[in-house]
C-alpha cells in the first residue's frame, strides 16, 4: 500500500512542478514588447508591432477612413479634407507604406462590389497622388462586401460601411 501512496505523490509533484512551469513561461510571454498609450497617433512603436503579412490598422497611428455615397467612388468634400489630414501624416512619416482598402455595403452582386471597392480605393490614392504622395507608397485592395465594419443590415450600417479604410503596410 505504501509503494502505491508513493507512486501517486510522486504524480502529483510532477503534475504540480510542470504546472508551475507552464505559468512562469506564460507569465513572461508577453513582458517589455508592448507600446504605451502615448505612442497612439505618434507613429512611434511601429517596428515593434508590425508582424510580416499583417498591416497595423491606421486609425491607431492618425490615418482616417473616408466614407463614401451609396453606389458612387467619387469623393465627397469631407473624405477630401479626411485625405488631405492623411496626407499630412504620410509626409511626416515619409517611409510608409499604406494599403488602401475598397469597402463596399452587401447590396449589389460580389462581382460589383468588389468592382466598386476597386474604384474606391483608387479613387482616395488618386487624390493623394495629386497632393504629392508618391504612388510607390500607396497600395490598392478591394474586398467590397466581405467585411463590413457594422454588420447590421440598415441605413447606417450600409452607410459605415462604404468606405476607404488605410492600412500601415511598413514603416
Amino acid at each position: 500500500m505504501t509503494g502505491h501512496v508513493n507512486r501517486y505523490l510522486k504524480y502529483i509533484l510532477l503534475l504540480v512542478l510542470i504546472s508551475a512551469v507552464g505559468l512562469f513561461c506564460v507569465s513572461c510571454a508577453g513582458k517589455g514588447k508592448g507600446r504605451g498609450y502615448e505612442d497612439i497617433g505618434t507613429g512611434r512603436g511601429l517596428e515593434d508591432t508590425s508582424i510580416p503579412g499583417e498591416g497595423l490598422d491606421g486609425r491607431l497611428y492618425g490615418l482616417n477612413d473616408i466614407n463614401f455615397e451609396f453606389d458612387k467612388s467619387s469623393l465627397t468634400p469631407q473624405a477630401q479634407e479626411i485625405l488631405k489630414a492623411n496626407a499630412t501624416w504620410l509626409k511626416t512619416n515619409s517611409t510608409a507604406v499604406v494599403e488602401i482598402e475598397g469597402h463596399c455595403d452587401e447590396r449589389g452582386t460580389i462581382e460589383y462590389n468588389l468592382a466598386l471597392g476597386d474604384r474606391r480605393a483608387r479613387s482616395a490614392r488618386d487624390f493623394l497622388v495629386s497632393i504629392g504622395i508618391s504612388s510607390t507608397r500607396l497600395k490598392t485592395i478591394s474586398y467590397g462586401e466581405e467585411m463590413p465594419l457594422d454588420p447590421a443590415h440598415n441605413e447606417s450600417a450600409w452607410a459605415k460601411n462604404r468606405r476607404a479604410h488605410f492600412t500601415i503596410t511598413s514603416k
